[in-house]
């Protein structure tokens, strides 16, 4: 069976090599893994946008649960990223995205927007 491919929009968007859409939009930020030259690598992860007040940065908060051998139970904790948000997504507050890793483009931002689920 032919395993389903998502392709570029055509925006002249590059193939980033995951399995995720293009946007949809064209921007001319060089820091846009579609539109631009930066890579990507590690994990993908998936939250929620709490914040757009940065110029081009939001925080994603994001939920998970760590399990307690002592307790045996599980335990809800929240991790916050800061993550870099191209133009061509459009992002805003409350919209589920997914943001993977790529080289620090400042102090404290590391990961930059792939996708937005809206």
């Amino acid at each position: 069976m032919a395993e389903k491919t998502k392709k570029p929009a055509s925006t002249g968007a590059r193939d980033i090599g995951l399995d995720v859409e293009a946007p949809k939009a064209a921007c001319k930020d060089k820091y846009c893994p579609f539109h631009g030259q930066l890579p990507v690598r590690g994990m993908v992860l998936s939250g929620t946008v709490v914040s757009t007040k940065m110029q081009s940065t939001v925080i994603v908060k994001r939920q998970y649960m760590r399990y307690i051998p002592k307790f045996e139970r599980y335990e809800k904790r929240t991790s916050s990223y800061l993550a870099h948000a191209p133009p061509c997504f459009q992002t805003k507050m409350g919209d589920k995205v997914s943001i993977m890793e790529c080289r620090p483009l400042s102090k404290k931002v590391s990961y930059v927007l792939i996708e937005n689920k809206h």
